[in-house]
């Protein structure tokens, strides 16, 4: 019997909610008023803290601004179009050229890789690109 070897997701849920975050902000702040990290864990549904600890993460990779303070919160630094998704998860998740293997053996590699490693580098590809050529504006449904 031969098994079919399905690729590993792409995002782990760590990678996927400064996704969420991120667009719940870009969309939120178009009225031009700062987020409150509370207003998007309610809407996650994520802990106040926990996410608080992504948004600072974005924050220091420079696709979110932070204020502190009673009028404080978070907005984006840029466009949403002018931020692509890879620019968001890549603190987060390893969506570059040097993936993780797919049986956990590290970094995925041409030579003396594992038993999956061509047929998992070809079908993780059109996702990683996606990644690379798609922003926020894009998931917001919009270019703006």
């Amino acid at each position: 019997m031969t098994t079919q070897l399905e690729p590993a997701p792409v995002l782990t849920r760590t990678g996927g909610y400064p996704l969420h975050a991120a667009v719940a902000i870009a969309e939120r702040e178009s009225d031009g008023r700062l987020v409150l990290a509370t207003e998007i864990a309610a809407d996650l549904d994520l802990p106040a803290d926990y996410l608080a600890k992504i948004l600072q993460t974005l924050a220091r990779a420079g696709i979110l601004g932070s204020e502190r303070g009673r009028n404080g919160g978070f907005r984006m630094t840029r466009p949403p179009r002018e931020i692509l998704l890879i620019d968001v998860v890549a603190p987060f998740d390893n969506l570059g050229p040097e993936r993780q293997c797919l049986l956990g053996r590290g970094t995925c590699m041409e030579v003396g890789g594992c038993p999956a490693h061509k047929q998992w580098r070809e079908a993780s590809a059109p996702a990683f690109r996606f990644f690379e050529t798609r922003s926020l504006a894009d998931l917001m449904g919009r270019h703006g």
